[in-house]
């Protein structure tokens, strides 16, 4: 979810008047202004309305590790509060698939401890998997994100690129098939990451635009920008995935699993666990990370 720093968010049933309708524009515009609406709705009914509306059946959360959202939250009530908590965001970058029925998000999130609050106590940026349902609405598919110092800066709006032009795909392609192969590709990464080391290994399959979240950081994005912070993080980063999936013209997909990083010595002790998240792109043939999220999950946490 929207990174929350020592807050569980909890969601409750909402209307069906809550959910969106169908944008008429690119799947792209779609798929901001559905991201945008989500925004809209923690603001004005509650975080919990929010999620509840917006999240797909499916839709995975971390509670801390990976469960299906809205059986959680069902079986999770919020305790009566005369306090409602405000959790605010908004896109700064967003894609989408060329048959437009996968897209994510990304850009900064704050949060306060009650909407009357003068300033927010928390802020972060998040990263969201959208994947568009039989009816035509945008639902998200698992959301997940970081802390960060507060800006200094104000936030960039997300505006449709001038030399933004869809291309449509050339065939549809067998989804099974390509998320397997998918799958395969970020455990090539991990091998990579366990003898290489997480730097070469980042180098070897991210994309030249990447960004790369990790916590207590600000966004690195570029190569250069996460290869220069990955040279300074100490141990054996490994990954194992959980799932995997595609977009129809083959071109999107994400993964996601559990990570372990063991020290450099020769002790091999365990020095951290967690999620990750990761959104990738076809670039030519060959499927390339263009986004990558870690979020350790502490040991006070895992029971």
């Amino acid at each position: 979810m929207k990174k929350l720093v020592c807050l569980a968010v909890l969601l409750a049933l909402v209307s069906p008047g809550l959910a969106q309708k169908a944008n008429e524009g690119s799947p792209l515009e779609a798929r901001v202004d559905t991201e945008r609406a989500f925004a809209r709705t923690s603001e004005e009914k509650g975080t919990r309305e929010a999620f509840m509306a917006f999240i797909a059946d499916d839709g995975i959360l971390f509670r801390p590790t990976a469960v299906k959202a809205k059986q959680w939250m069902t079986e999770h009530p919020l305790p009566p509060s005369e306090k409602r908590d405000l959790l605010s965001w908004q896109p700064m970058f967003a894609d989408v698939s060329r048959a437009g029925d996968l897209g994510y998000t990304t850009g900064p999130w704050h949060y306060k401890n009650d909407i009357h609050d003068a300033r927010p106590i928390a802020f972060g940026n998040f990263l969201t998997v959208w994947k568009k349902q039989a009816d035509g609405s945008w639902k998200f598919a698992i959301d997940l994100g970081t802390s960060n110092p507060q800006p200094d800066l104000p936030t960039t709006q997300w505006r449709l690129p001038q030399n933004y032009r869809r291309i449509s795909p050339d065939h549809l392609i067998n989804v099974t098939s390509e998320a397997s192969t998918l799958f395969a590709r970020d455990r090539e990464f991990s091998s990579a990451s366990q003898t290489r080391g997480a730097q070469r290994a980042f180098l070897m399959y991210a994309s030249p635009g990447v960004r790369l979240f990790r916590n207590g950081k600000f966004p690195f994005v570029g190569k250069k920008a996460a290869s220069a912070f990955l040279s300074s993080v100490a141990g054996v980063w490994t990954w194992l995935p959980a799932f995997g999936d595609v977009s129809m013209s083959g071109d999107l997909g994400y993964t996601y699993g559990t990570y372990r990083v063991v020290g450099p010595d020769s002790s091999a002790k365990t020095t951290e666990t967690g999620n990750y998240f990761r959104i990738w792109k076809k670039l030519g043939n060959t499927w390339k990370v263009v986004a990558d999220v870690a979020d350790p999950v502490p040991e006070t946490r895992k029971n």
